[in-house]
């Protein structure tokens, strides 16, 4: 059996004595997933203190609200105010990690800030075990690469436009009529031609050039308002099936209840804008997240800020169950948040790109002269490099 380590305290006091087997059951809880009795905290490391003694803790401690127990002669689990206690315990700790597996980070060296902070929180995701959302500011000085289309039925395709930045936006074109698997190929190559201005698009049917320059004009407007239009942060979600390996979610409801929350961007984006405005982190812990949630909410979330040069840009954020290692946790955050604040800060002053922070409705149209054809002073519609 692997040995906890008691937590060290200058004072023996029986309040003392009693925070130290609280925040040592939940440890233990939290590490094997199994209610503990007073005799396994004994020999996990607490033998200083008695079977006896850490039973009467243990009535103390249910009676505080700190933990429960399954049944009379079962051990006991930890409660969501457990959890708080220990996560408050550790949270100012500021550990290092011992071997950083975000370090990779910091070779990133492109313009594809959009696909760097996707692929950044699939890592976090990876090593966190956890479900993860990221918000981001608008960066500026992007444009519009490619333009694909894919067939839905015979009045619909889906448009899949992607920017430099790594950016990818779809939205569902109405068609006047069914389009066959060649005549999309051919708008296709329609839209490389306006877009880079090379080649020609000679193939083209007449009533198929008529519909491709709709869509295009189309989507270059639909591109400009949200682009302008710059209300919200950005988020980026994934990792939500990292959950399904947890015996936490195995349940129907409980997974549904950290899916609804998962799935609720404007929450989302009120946890991470709380934590942008604050160099802190910040976790929530069951009940607390009920603000944010219509059901329940058997998980946790912890949440920290990121920067571009020492100001806070974005925020991320990871969803797990509520017997998640937050100590552990803290340590993976603080890292990923600082090689993602180092890198973009970075590839900000070497490529000479600027961002925007949300404008509370505000649209910008600044300096925008006939958008559909040409280069914006911010944003760059069309790749015009060649």
């Amino acid at each position: 059996m692997k040995i906890i380590k008691p937590v060290v305290v200058k004072r023996t006091g029986k309040h003392e004595r009693e925070r130290r087997v609280l925040l040592g059951l939940v440890e233990y809880y939290i590490r094997t997933g199994k209610p503990v009795g007073s005799n396994t905290l004994k020999e996990a490391g607490f033998g200083d203190l008695s079977s006896a003694t850490i039973r009467n803790y243990f009535a103390n401690l249910e009676e505080q609200g700190y933990l429960i127990q399954s049944h009379a002669s079962g051990g006991r689990i930890p409660t969501s105010l457990a959890y708080r206690v220990y996560a408050q315990d550790f949270l100012a700790l500021n550990e290092q990690v011992k071997v950083n597996p975000f370090e990779n980070l910091k070779e990133f060296d492109s313009r594809e800030i959009a696909a760097f902070l996707q692929q950044g929180a699939e890592k976090l995701s990876h090593e966190t075990k956890c479900a993860v959302f990221l918000s981001a500011p608008r960066f500026d000085q992007d444009f519009i690469i490619d333009i694909k289309l894919v067939s839905l039925d015979s009045s619909r395709c889906l448009s899949i436009v992607i920017t430099d930045f790594g950016t990818v936006n779809t939205e569902v074109i109405y068609l006047p009529k069914k389009l066959s698997s060649f005549a999309i190929k051919r708008i296709e190559s329609y839209f490389r031609v306006r877009l880079t201005g090379l080649g020609d698009c000679e193939d083209l049917e007449t009533d198929e050039k008529e519909i491709a320059q709709k869509i295009y004009h189309e989507l270059l407007l639909r591109y400009i308002v949200g682009y302008s239009n710059f209300v919200d942060d950005d988020v980026y979600r994934t990792g939500f099936s990292q959950l399904l390996n947890y015996a936490d979610f195995q349940e129907t409801s409980s997974l549904a209840s950290g899916l609804a929350l998962f799935e609720n961007v404007r929450s989302m984006r009120l946890l991470l804008k709380e934590r942008k405005a604050s160099k802190e982190i910040k976790f929530w812990v069951g009940d607390d997240l009920l603000c944010h949630s219509q059901t329940n909410p058997n998980c946790s979330v912890i949440t920290i800020p990121y920067y571009i040069n020492q100001t806070p840009v974005g925020a991320l954020g990871i969803l797990g169950p509520t017997r998640m290692p937050y100590r552990s946790l803290f340590t993976l955050l603080r890292a990923f948040s600082d090689g993602v604040s180092q890198t973009l800060t970075r590839i900000i002053y070497k490529l000479k790109i600027s961002f925007r922070q949300p404008e509370n409705g505000k649209i910008n149209f600044e300096k925008e002269e006939n958008p559909l054809l040409n280069q914006s002073r911010l944003m760059l519609l069309e790749d015009k490099r060649s």
